[in-house]
């Protein structure tokens, strides 16, 4: 695997070629949570998770430090094959983004997706 790509449905693109940026927003807290994810032969690793609070399930991670008013820290995660980014329709879009350029899955993909669920996934180039 050389990226990430995103899919649903029958559409994909890729969106990175190296680190890139998952970012949403707390259905709950109203708090933006990210986590910086990278495409590697056993998957997708995340390589660092920040939060601006905690609460509802967002606690920062034991080895957590302030940085910049945000908890940041390396969770330790297996890689993964895939990433279900689940889309209700009661929250903002997940937003995903690679350097500094932050873009919606449904300005990613070209299409309206009401509520479709998606996924990244390491890709070819």
């Amino acid at each position: 695997m050389s990226g990430v790509c995103l899919l649903a449905g029958g559409t994909s693109a890729k969106v990175a070629a190296g680190l890139l940026t998952l970012a949403w927003t707390h259905s709950v807290e109203k708090i933006e949570w990210q986590e910086v994810w990278r495409a590697t032969p056993a998957g997708l690793e995340i390589v660092e998770a920040r939060v601006r609070g905690s609460g509802a399930g967002m606690e920062p991670g034991e080895d957590a430090r302030l940085v910049d008013g945000r908890w940041v820290w390396r969770p330790r995660r297996p890689a993964v094959a895939e990433l279900w980014l689940a889309r209700s329709g009661a929250t903002a879009d997940w937003r995903i983004c690679v350097d500094g350029v932050c873009r919606t899955a449904e300005e990613i993909l070209g299409r309206a997706m009401d509520g479709e669920a998606v996924r990244l996934v390491g890709c070819a180039d």
